[in-house]
């Protein structure tokens, strides 16, 4: 199906979507016309839809990523490190059809935004994935013990759950393209900085007792965690760009 954003508004021209019919009679130009604006529309979608799935690989990196560090689990982090190699696949093949689209179909307004949008995506999905790999990778040094202290067990673990859970988010809202759903998320990554406050707090408190190598392990996993978070918005506002066409960064 495509979706009501992407039919054809040039001006004076006609509106195609999926509800579109062509009338009797209509010359073989026009007839060429909707076939192709389908076929556009179609690659517009999918290329959309690979978003969502990375957005999802990328939430389960994540929560694999978690359970290695929580439990020292290292064959856990083994398989969070060598799947990240899958997630740039995938990126490399949304950016390929993207520019394929950009140049054979040279799309403008709202088409030209869906293109560029998903090259801007897919970079923040990409890094999403690096961020999982480096948790992993926290985790795997520390194996077999755990490298979070239990002074701050509960911030990173916290950090964590909202991590993945903004993650999830923004695959739906690439889904849906739901623009009340985005500003949820970016409400949500208040108590992401709320808790990377916290965390520092705890490390420079004078009743820390982890040593220096936890203090650098845990302030590490809350900026990784943190930029987690920062990228899920930004794949959100990417989203209420393609929809309304205005930055909410600059609202």
């Amino acid at each position: 199906m495509i979706h009501p954003l992407f039919a054809n508004r040039s001006p004076g021209g006609p509106t195609f979507t999926e509800h579109s019919s062509i009338p009797a009679g209509s010359d073989q130009r026009i007839i060429n016309l909707v076939v192709m604006r389908y076929v556009f529309h179609d690659q517009l979608d999918a290329v959309l839809g690979d978003l969502a799935e990375i957005c999802s690989d990328v939430e389960r990196a994540v929560t694999l990523a978690t359970r290695a560090l929580l439990s020292g689990d290292a064959s856990l982090a083994e398989q969070v490190i060598s799947g990240d190699a899958d997630i740039d696949r995938a990126r490399e093949r949304v950016e390929d059809n993207a520019l394929a689209i950009l140049s054979l179909q040279a799309p403008v307004a709202g088409d030209l935004r869906v293109v560029v949008s998903a090259l801007r995506m897919v970079s923040e999905l990409e890094r999403m994935g690096d961020l999982s790999v480096h948790v992993a990778k926290v985790a795997r040094l520390r194996t077999p013990n755990v490298a979070v202290p239990e002074q701050a067990y509960a911030t990173i673990c916290r950090m964590a759950e909202v991590a993945e859970s903004m993650v999830g988010r923004a695959a739906e809202i690439i889904k849906s393209r739901d623009v009340e759903a985005a500003q949820v998320l970016r409400d949500e990554d208040e108590e992401m900085d709320r808790l990377r406050r916290s965390s520092f707090t705890e490390l420079l408190g004078a009743d820390w007792t982890g040593g220096i190598e936890a203090a650098v392990d845990v302030a590490l996993l809350g900026r990784y965690y943190e930029r987690i978070a920062d990228h899920a918005v930004s794949v959100a506002n990417r989203v209420v760009f393609i929809v309304t066409g205005e930055n909410p960064r600059a609202v």
